[in-house]
């Protein structure tokens, strides 16, 4: 188990985070092109309060972004586990789980009543982390993206934060 505690992002935080990313994005765990390594990390639609790090002896290991779902009215009760991701060095021992149960806690913070998500179908690791802290799947979009030459399933999962409201 790590020892790395949870923080609110800052401005400075974004040399580190472009490094996780291009250490671990993959065709199968996001159907995005590669990040481009000359665009800052908070100049591609992420603000530093919505995120969350974890550091361990200093050093940013990991990180979860969170935002609204749908930028509407109608849908502000819920907010979207935008990305999550880990070193590939510090995998294995819980700070991804520790980072989605912290956007678990931001969301409930910030009045939501659910938190989704979507995943890669191949992702089995994510798909493990996020079972683990609660999250069911909802649906399942069939071959939803061609990547590397082969058709994936896009997995949307959510966690219901409250039941305040339901009819």
């Amino acid at each position: 188990m790590s020892d790395a505690t949870i923080r609110a992002a800052t401005a400075g935080d974004d040399a580190a985070l472009l490094a996780i990313d291009s250490a671990t994005w993959s065709a199968f765990t996001s159907p995005a092109p590669p990040p481009p390594p000359e665009v800052p990390f908070f100049d591609r639609g992420i603000a530093p309060e919505d995120v969350l790090v974890a550091v361990e002896d200093g050093a940013v290991v990991g990180y979860a972004a969170i935002g609204p779902s749908i930028p509407v009215p109608s849908n502000a009760h819920v907010m979207m586990v935008r990305s999550l991701a880990v070193d590939p060095a510090h995998q294995g021992r819980g700070i991804g789980r520790r980072l989605v149960h912290a956007a678990v806690a931001e969301a409930r913070a910030r009045g939501a009543r659910r938190l989704r998500l979507r995943v890669l179908g191949p992702n089995d690791g994510a798909l493990r982390v996020y079972e683990a802290c609660g999250f069911a799947v909802e649906g399942v979009l069939r071959e939803e993206f061609l990547l590397d030459g082969r058709y994936v399933d896009d997995v949307l999962m959510a966690l219901t934060l409250s039941d305040e409201g339901a009819a």
